[in-house]
């Protein structure tokens, strides 16, 4: 790894800077988001090893830069001694453009925040135990991660800094080829049928899956490959349409009115459904047992 050091103090720098650490394209969030899908994979051999090294590597990235974050704020003062600043918080804010909390709460070093302060979310990361989609979320954070370096790289003359974020670029660069090759992979090693997410589509409904619904006067939508080629998923013709309201089971038109509502919860209501059913925990547990009579029902006798 890299570990060329900056030229010189730069406070307000290592504040836009937090946002590659502790952001949430930031490369704590890969780094749980590789780790937790490696984890959770249930394929030994090449893809989990392949997730797990990759999971690793960002461990390095994250060490990266926080040891780079630690070198821009050295030197920074710990106190104000200019007296005008002194008597004027808000002029010494402007002079500094330091993150306060650098030098209150983590005494000089990194914090797990993004550039305003906010911490790391643990929500940030998607390991969903479907490779196809993993894959997919991945090739979008390695393109957002690397689309913010190259932002903050225009932020800094620092050569140091600059050194190690082309590094950065190029691990990114790499990292999405990785993944949309392992989507390829994953196609020639049978495990799915095209890049296309397909669970349960022997029964969705084909129809849906072919057009383009176009809700704006005069849109030209349609006029892309999205709607004048062919699916990627079966080869058949894509169409655009007009959005539509879809019948309800009476060949009604779905006008947008709610059910009438449990009059506990006292909503606003003008009575145009009738009266609403008192919800309590008691008729909840009866549905859930209805529901469950119902779906051995249908199963023993072939309704749907």
């Amino acid at each position: 790894m890299h570990r060329r050091r900056r030229s010189c103090t730069d406070t307000l720098f290592a504040m836009k800077f937090q946002e590659l650490l502790g952001g949430q394209f930031g490369e704590m969030t890969v780094m749980m988001q590789y780790l937790f899908q490696g984890w959770n994979c249930r394929v030994p051999g090449k893809y989990k090893d392949m997730i797990m090294d990759i999971g690793t590597e960002e461990i390095g990235h994250v060490e990266m830069l926080t040891v780079m974050l630690a070198r821009l704020l050295e030197g920074a003062p710990g106190e104000a001694t200019d007296k005008a600043a002194a008597a004027n918080p808000a002029l010494a804010a402007v002079l500094g453009g330091m993150n306060p909390q650098h030098a209150i709460v983590s005494g000089g070093g990194a914090r797990p925040t993004d550039s305003l302060g906010n911490p790391w979310n643990a929500g940030y990361i998607v390991a969903s135990g479907n490779l196809l989609t993993d894959f997919r979320s991945n090739v979008s954070a390695e393109a957002q991660s690397r689309l913010m370096t190259s932002r903050i790289a225009g932020m800094t003359d620092d050569a140091g800094v600059k050194e190690m974020l082309a590094f950065n670029l190029a691990r990114d660069t790499y990292h999405q080829q990785q993944w949309l090759l392992g989507i390829q992979m994953l196609i020639d090693d049978g495990y799915v049928d095209s890049q296309i997410e397909q669970s349960n589509g022997e029964w969705e409904d084909k129809d849906a899956a072919h057009v383009l619904y176009t809700g704006t006067e005069g849109s030209r939508a349609g006029e892309g490959i999205w709607a004048t080629g062919n699916s990627l998923v079966d080869g058949e013709p894509l169409r655009a349409e007009e959005l539509r309201p879809l019948p309800d089971d009476q060949g009604n038109l779905d006008d947008g009115i709610l059910p009438a509502p449990d009059p506990k919860q006292f909503v606003t209501y003008d009575g145009n459904q009738g009266p609403g059913k008192p919800g309590t925990g008691v008729g909840a547990h009866l549905q859930g047992a209805q529901n469950v009579v119902t779906k051995v029902k249908d199963a023993l006798t072939g309704d749907h």
